[in-house]
Formats: structure tokens, C-alpha cells, sequence
């Protein structure tokens, strides 16, 4: 694989993605969402969100967790169940020369049963 077909696969690849992918700024800003993301919360506005403030669409509770997250510099994960549908939300913190400048957040769903394995 040549530089250029490596870099045309790695700027598209996000929004054939399955799970939804939001980033945010240390500032609450919505820098980006792939197209599931934009799916996810189209109701709220979709990619018309990109460049608001995230705190806007969320609870209190929520944006309590975001700040949190980038205090610390510690994901917060969890799985929840909506509509018949269960997942798995990762929100991670991600940095720019070694300080946190934001968070991910990955939302995928998962199956209600599925295999756990331990491996050493």
C-alpha cells in the first residue's frame, strides 16, 4: 500500500464506521461527528450541532462527567439500554502535546449476550 492509498483510507473511514464518534473541545465545542453520530442526533440538529456548545443537548449530569473527564484525564465507560437497544459508550479524553484538549466519546451497540473472555 503506497502513502497516498493509506492516507485516502484513513480520511474517510469515520463515517462508514459502525459506532458513533463525537469529539468535543476542552471549550464543550463540537469539533466532529462521522455520519452515525450525526444520525444519533439528528433531532437535536445533526452535524448542524458541529461548532455548539455540547452542554446545550446535554443533562447536567452529563456535562458533570465531561468536566470530569477532562480534570482528570479518566475515561468514564458504561453500557445502557435505549429502545431496545443496548451499548456500550466510551468517552475518553483526548491531548495535544500531552494535555487534555477534549474528549471521544464512542457509542456502539452491542449485543445483550455476548462472550467475555479472560486471557493472560
Amino acid at each position: 500500500m503506497t502513502e497516498n492509498q493509506f492516507k485516502e483510507i484513513a480520511a474517510g473511514w469515520q463515517n462508514e464506521f459502525s459506532a458513533s464518534i463525537t469529539i468535543i473541545a476542552s471549550d464543550f465545542t463540537i469539533l466532529y461527528m462521522n455520519d452515525k453520530s450525526a444520525a444519533v442526533n439528528a433531532k437535536w440538529g445533526g452535524k448542524a450541532l458541529i461548532g455548539k456548545d455540547v452542554r446545550a443537548c446535554h443533562q447536567e449530569r452529563s456535562v458533570r462527567i465531561i468536566e470530569r473527564i477532562l480534570a482528570t484525564g479518566e475515561p468514564h465507560i458504561y453500557s445502557i439500554e435505549k429502545a431496545g437497544i443496548k451499548k456500550l459508550i466510551y468517552q475518553a479524553p483526548w491531548r495535544k502535546d500531552g494535555k487534555v484538549a477534549g474528549v471521544v466519546e464512542l457509542s456502539m451497540e452491542i449485543p445483550f449476550e455476548m462472550p467475555h473472555f479472560v486471557r493472560g
